[in-house]
């Protein structure tokens, strides 16, 4: 038993590992390249943790060789286009000026059902409202509405707004964060005398206490367990 939580606890630390150096990506971000790297990792590592039999290495060296190998050719993706279009493909414009490629659609076997559910998943129910719509190499639908349909914003009306920001969590789960206090410009004091106006003594009673850019703040009491 032993060996098995050691062996399952560094081949754990690996697999985090090769995936962190692969990047910060969502799996609906994933190149093809990087899908197929990734599956191949968790495969290769549950064969050494689920029979002992099997030597450690079995598991590592392959992932390592998985790694190095999605690494050498993340590089050459940046030096050479003809590389990248080979490995991950390019980009396809399903929708131009207003009319979709049927030919493009054909070519993809993306039918206009999937098409009106991806326009749908960004807010459009509408094929007039689009302008462009350009299916990136991660399966993404990436849309340019026609100007008449887009929201007026601020820049337009020549009106000045100010910049929102983050709120900022003062407190989290009864621990104080200096680092967002002092951003924040208030000091401990503060902290104290706002959560005494709610009858909470202590900092560690308070689960939540975070504050926006209007200095309006939200503040939750730890529930009783």
């Amino acid at each position: 038993m032993a060996i098995s939580f050691v062996r399952t606890i560094i081949l754990y630390i690996l697999v985090v590992f090769a995936l962190r150096v692969m990047g910060k990506r969502q799996i609906g971000e994933l190149q093809p390249s990087e899908l197929v790297v990734a599956i191949m990792i968790s495969d290769l590592a549950t064969t050494p943790v689920s029979d002992i039999n099997i030597p450690l290495l079995a598991g590592v060296i392959p992932i390592l060789t998985l790694l190095v190998f999605e690494v050498v050719t993340s590089f050459a993706n940046l030096k050479s286009e003809g590389f990248r279009n080979f490995l991950s493909g390019k980009p396809t414009v399903v929708i131009k000026n207003g009319v979709i490629s049927q030919l493009e659609l054909k070519k993809l076997r993306f039918s206009i059902e999937d098409l009106l559910e991806q326009l749908r998943l960004k807010g459009i129910f509408s094929i007039s409202d689009v302008y462009m719509a350009i299916l990136e190499t991660n399966g993404e639908l990436t849309v340019v509405e026609k100007s008449s349909k887009k929201p007026v914003t601020a820049e337009d009306l020549n009106l000045t707004v100010k910049q929102e920001r983050i709120p900022l969590v003062i407190i989290s789960d009864g621990k104080l964060r200096k680092e967002h206090l002092k951003e924040s410009g208030f000091d401990e004091k503060w902290v104290m005398d706002t959560i005494k106006e709610y009858n909470i003594e202590k900092i560690e009673d308070v689960f939540i206490f975070s504050i926006d850019d209007d200095d309006k703040y939200t503040l939750q009491i730890k529930s009783k367990m």
